[in-house]
């Protein structure tokens, strides 16, 4: 019996409510530049189809996506209005991606997130995005002092977006974005647990966390993915654990293995 994922969490208290796992989509949008043990080949459209018709019956309403995956967006925001499902879409600001030099660029600067979130409106055909996290470049204390999240507080005000956070790549940085937004998206698995701290804090605070490269990008061993799980469930502060796979064998494994966690 196929297992399901009946588990929802809110985002602080945005009223929004999202599925322990949710799909990340880079490998729709982008395969060139990227993390991944193997290369790949971008799906087509039934594929894509396919897959989130899956993730939807195995109880996934997240989907997780970004400017600097490629076409991901344009191509979720045309396929989406093509399904009687309501997804939760998590999107990003501050990077793009060049596909001619496969090279990323960051912009924290109000002009560009304000612009930005208005071609995300566009791309995925909606009238406010779920959740914007900015995505940083490293350089988290920075971007947050720079005013980035003020920039996404005053679009939340005008009712561009229901949710804000920020994809940090430090302690300091997940610690700051929590206390200035709903969400922090860091990253947490068995090789590396370093950012516990922030996970601690989210708890404390009722704050959402979104956790990456839970299975370090694909690089961690196939046996070790339920201890991943174990490990990461076993903080209450997640909210949800994000797996950017285009397998629908790896994605109904891997929902089998988080049910199994969770229980």
């Amino acid at each position: 019996m196929t297992a399901h994922l009946d588990q929802r969490k809110q985002i602080a208290d945005t009223g929004i409510f999202v599925s322990p796992l949710g799909l990340g989509t880079v490998k729709i949008g982008r395969n060139t530049a990227v993390k991944y043990p193997s290369s790949f080949k971008i799906p087509d459209d039934k594929q894509v189809q396919d897959l989130l018709a899956q993730a939807w019956d195995l109880g996934i309403n997240l989907i997780d996506t970004a400017p600097a995956y490629g076409n991901s967006e344009q191509r979720l925001g045309e396929l989406l209005a093509k399904q009687n499902h309501e997804f939760v879409i998590a999107t990003k600001v501050g990077e793009t991606f060049n596909a001619k030099t496969a090279e990323s660029h960051y912009n924290f600067t109000p002009e560009f997130i304000t612009a930005s979130i208005h071609q995300s409106l566009k791309n995925l055909r909606q009238e406010a995005l779920d959740i914007v996290l900015i995505h940083s470049d490293g350089n988290d204390k920075q971007i947050i002092e720079q005013g980035a999240l003020e920039v996404l507080n005053d679009l939340k005000q005008q009712g561009l977006i229901r949710s804000t956070g920020m994809s940090t790549k430090t302690v300091e940085g997940g610690l700051l974005a929590l206390q200035q937004s709903d969400l922090a998206m860091v990253m947490h698995n068995l090789e590396y647990q370093q950012e516990q701290a922030v996970l601690n804090q989210a708890q404390k605070d009722n704050k959402g966390i979104f956790i990456k490269k839970a299975l370090a990008s694909g690089h961690l061993t196939p046996d070790s993915v339920q201890d991943n799980f174990n490990l990461i469930y076993a903080n209450q502060a997640v909210s949800s654990v994000i797996i950017g796979t285009i397998n629908p064998a790896h994605l109904e494994d891997n929902v089998t293995k988080a049910a199994l966690a969770l229980e």
